[in-house]
């Protein structure tokens, strides 16, 4: 595992991926798998991770995560003139 990681390290390197971005893809990939292997139960899964669960939460909202590891979708904000139009 050490090889396959030190090759992806000097593939970032070399592509010019800023640190704190290659650190947030990880975080984000490596929550949303114990998400699913503990299948969405936030407190198995922060117990895993070695993180309090209301830091778990922090994390999925940052990430757009939901119980089951997947990307939450955005949401899109709807102008006050479109809402009106529907009253």
């Amino acid at each position: 595992m050490r090889e396959q990681i030190d090759r992806l390290i000097s593939e970032m390197v070399s592509t010019g991926v800023f640190f704190q971005d290659a650190v947030s893809e990880f975080e984000k990939r490596y929550i949303r798998k114990v998400l699913e292997a503990s299948g969405g139960n936030q407190s198995r899964a922060a117990k895993a991770l070695g993180i309090h669960r209301n830091t778990l939460g922090r994390k999925m909202e940052e990430y757009h995560l939901v119980s089951n590891g997947a990307v939450r979708p955005r949401a899109t904000v709807q102008s006050s003139t479109n809402r009106n139009r529907h009253k």
